[in-house]
């Protein structure tokens, strides 16, 4: 069940001399083929809680920002008897499918793939009860290339080895709808798979000509590649947003001149789903309520941590990406007098 606890050696001892199986111990029975339920139990008392952030894998931000949630939110639990500790997954669908076996009470994710998961669209065979905890940094998506591939917009793309993240990791639901924008289709190119620090060395090598990376200015892989190669950053056409702006999670970011060493002047990103954790709807309700305020109120240390942090603000935490809020986080951010009423956010 999501509420994890220790048992005693004692009561372990007593069952396996009575021949019963303990299946699980701190974390349920369910063999993650199955939707979680239950969520809301609580452990005996004076059980000790496991509470677990699923993150990403690293060269994005995702990672350090899920890392530094959950180490300032255990460093600043108080008297609550949690264990609150990252755990390194493939990502925003592999975190919801472990939200939803519960294997996980937290999770790191993409705004535009918990978009569709929510609604059961695309490859998602049925919606997914995720809820948002807190809207993060935004997801500022980038082609980069280098100087002597001849790529300087997205339409050059067509006929190019393209690297478009992990396998399995997802960017189809939000890469899909940004390149059709441009006129270019999957068919269009050569679809490489990576992991952000793999593109960069895919292209440093020769293996692809370009590469989508995003996540929070700045992301650790494009800086690594600035200090090996010539970077170009393809630019987007002007009118992409305008065609995109059926999705909430799109829009335009500005992105300064210094954030990397080969960005000679300032750039226009898009917003490819804000990165958010998420939780499931069966989490208890005070976990989350408790979780989201140690967060909030100790979100400098979560900046102090990685920039990407000062997006968990009063007028950012809180903000509408399409998927509907967890009651616990809701709770807290109307007591902190930041919850905006005036928007049709989803409650439950």
């Amino acid at each position: 069940m999501r509420l994890r606890h220790k048992q005693s050696f004692g009561s372990i001892y007593l069952l396996a001399v009575l021949g019963l199986t303990v299946f699980a111990i701190g974390g349920g029975c369910n063999n993650g083929d199955s939707p979680a339920t239950g969520g809301g139990e609580k452990p005996a008392s004076g059980g000790r809680q496991f509470v677990t952030v699923g993150t990403a894998p690293a060269g994005g931000a995702f990672a350090p920002v899920g890392n530094a949630i959950a180490n300032v939110v255990d460093a600043n639990k108080g008297d609550l008897n949690w264990v609150v500790s990252p755990q390194g997954t493939k990502g925003t669908q592999e975190n919801i499918r472990k939200l939803e076996a519960g294997e996980i009470e937290f999770g790191m994710a993409n705004a535009g793939i918990t978009y569709f998961a929510t609604r059961g669209e695309g490859a998602w065979e049925k919606p997914h009860e995720v809820r948002a905890v807190a809207t993060l940094a935004p997801n500022i998506g980038v082609f980069v290339t280098t100087a002597n591939s001849g790529i300087t917009k997205i339409a050059d793309l067509k006929g190019k080895r393209v690297v478009l993240g992990p396998a399995g990791a997802g960017f189809d639901y939000f890469l899909k709808p940004l390149l059709e924008a441009h006129g270019v289709s999957y068919d269009d190119i050569t679809v490489l798979n990576g992991t952000y620090f793999t593109a960069g060395d895919m292209i440093a090598d020769g293996k692809a000509d370009a590469a989508f990376m995003g996540g929070a200015i700045p992301i650790p892989a494009v800086t690594q590649l600035c200090s090996s190669q010539d970077v170009v950053f393809v630019k987007l056409d002007e009118n992409a947003p305008e065609k995109l702006k059926q999705y909430p999670f799109y829009f335009t970011v500005p992105v300064k001149a210094d954030a990397y060493s080969d960005l000679k002047e300032d750039f226009v990103g898009i917003n490819c789903g804000n990165m958010h954790l998420i939780t499931h709807a069966n989490v208890d309700e005070d976990l989350v309520y408790n979780f989201t305020k140690i967060m909030y109120e100790n979100r400098e240390q979560v900046a102090e941590k990685h920039p990407a942090g000062k997006a968990l603000n009063p007028k950012n935490a809180a903000g509408d990406t399409g998927t509907p809020f967890h009651p616990g986080a809701i709770k807290f951010y109307k007591e902190a007098g930041i919850w905006p009423e005036s928007e049709n956010h989803a409650s439950n």
